[in-house]
C-alpha cells in the first residue's frame, strides 16, 4: 500500500468507536446542561470554549489562519449552518426529547446530505441511495409518526432535530462547493471562530449569559464536556480518521452514534425508549447502511474479502 493511501484497520475502528462515544456523549452533556442553561447560552459557551482550544492547536500544527475575506465569508456561512443553527436546534429539541431519541433523529443527516448533493448536481442519486432515503423517511415516521405532524411538544422537538440534521447535510454541500482544498483543521477552527462570534452576539442580545455564574458544578462539567470532548477533541479525532481512512469511511460513525447516545441516556439519565422508537431507530440505521453500500456488497453472492 502506498504512503498516504487511505486504509481501514483496527486502529481506525477504535477511533470510530471513540468518536461515536464523543459525539454520542454530546447528547448526554446537552441533556444534563439544558436543565439549567437556556439553549442559546449553552451553545454560546460550547463554541466559545471549543474555539479557544482549537485556535492554539491550529497555530501549533498548521500556523496562521487564512487572511483573505472570501475564506472568512465561507467560514462564516459554515459556522452558522454547521455549528450555530444545528447546535441550537438540538439543544432546543432536547428540552422536549430524550437524548437517545434526539441522536437517532440526528442520524438522518446522511439522508439529507445525499438528497442535497443530488439536487445541486454534485453527486448522482443512484437507486441504492434513493432507496436508503425512502427507508430513512419511513424510519422517522415509525419513530414518532403521530408526534411528527402533531402540535405537541415532542413533535416540535422532532422537527428541531430534523432541522439540525438538514443543516448538517447542507453544510457538507457548502463545504464541497466553497471550501475545497482547505485543510480540515482549518475548516474546524475557522467555522468555530465565526460561530463563536455569532453566538456571542445572539447570546447577549436574546438571552442572559450571566446565568452561567449561578448554575451547578454538574452543569458546568457538562458544558466543559460538550465543548472540550464533544467538539474540540471530536473534531481532532474526526480529522485523524479522514487522514487515515478517507472521508467515506468516517461516515460509518453516523450509524454508531445513536447506539452510544442511547446507552448513555439510559444508564446516566434513566431514559427509556419505547418499542416503536427502537424499531424506528433500527430502520434508520438500516437506511444508513443501504446508503453506505458496504454491508450490501458484503452480502452479495460471490463477494470475496480483499
Amino acid at each position: 500500500m502506498s504512503k498516504g493511501q487511505p486504509h481501514f484497520d483496527a486502529g481506525v475502528w477504535l477511533m470510530l468507536g471513540f468518536l461515536s462515544l464523543l459525539w454520542g456523549g454530546s447528547f448526554l452533556f446537552v441533556g444534563i446542561a439544558i436543565k439549567e442553561i437556556p439553549p442559546l447560552v449553552l451553545v454560546m459557551a460550547r463554541v466559545l470554549i471549543a474555539a479557544a482550544v482549537l485556535i492554539p492547536v491550529h497555530l501549533l500544527v498548521i500556523g496562521r489562519l487564512p487572511g483573505d475575506l472570501r475564506s472568512w465569508v465561507n467560514f462564516g456561512v459554515l459556522g452558522v449552518i454547521n455549528n450555530a443553527v444545528p447546535f441550537t436546534l438540538i439543544a432546543t429539541g432536547q428540552t422536549m426529547l430524550a437524548s437517545g431519541l434526539a441522536s437517532v433523529i440526528n442520524a438522518t443527516t446522511p439522508l439529507f446530505g445525499v438528497a442535497l448533493m443530488a439536487a445541486a448536481g454534485q453527486e448522482p442519486l443512484e437507486a441504492r441511495k434513493m432507496a436508503g432515503i425512502v427507508v430513512g423517511i419511513a424510519g422517522v415516521v415509525v419513530l414518532k409518526g403521530e408526534s411528527l405532524f402533531g402540535v405537541g411538544t415532542q413533535g416540535l422537538g422532532i422537527l428541531c432535530a430534523l432541522g439540525a440534521a438538514f443543516c448538517y447535510g447542507l453544510s457538507s454541500l457548502w463545504a464541497k462547493l466553497r471550501l475545497k482544498g482547505i485543510r480540515p483543521l482549518t475548516l474546524a477552527s475557522g467555522q468555530l471562530i465565526c460561530s463563536a462570534a455569532v453566538m456571542t452576539v445572539i447570546g447577549f442580545a436574546a438571552a442572559d449569559p450571566s446565568i452561567l455564574l449561578d448554575v451547578s458544578v454538574t452543569s458546568w462539567l457538562a458544558v466543559l464536556g460538550l465543548a472540550l470532548l464533544a467538539t474540540s477533541l471530536a473534531y481532532l479525532v474526526f480529522f485523524r480518521i479522514i487522514e487515515r481512512a478517507g472521508p467515506a469511511n468516517v461516515q460509518l460513525v453516523t450509524m454508531m452514534i445513536p447506539v452510544s447516545a442511547i446507552l448513555m441516556g439510559c444508564t446516566v439519565l434513566g431514559e427509556r425508549l419505547e418499542a416503536r422508537e427502537i424499531i424506528g431507530a433500527l430502520i434508520i440505521i438500516g437506511a444508513l447502511a443501504i446508503i453506505d453500500g458496504r454491508v450490501l456488497r458484503l452480502l452479495r453472492p460471490g463477494h470475496k474479502a480483499a
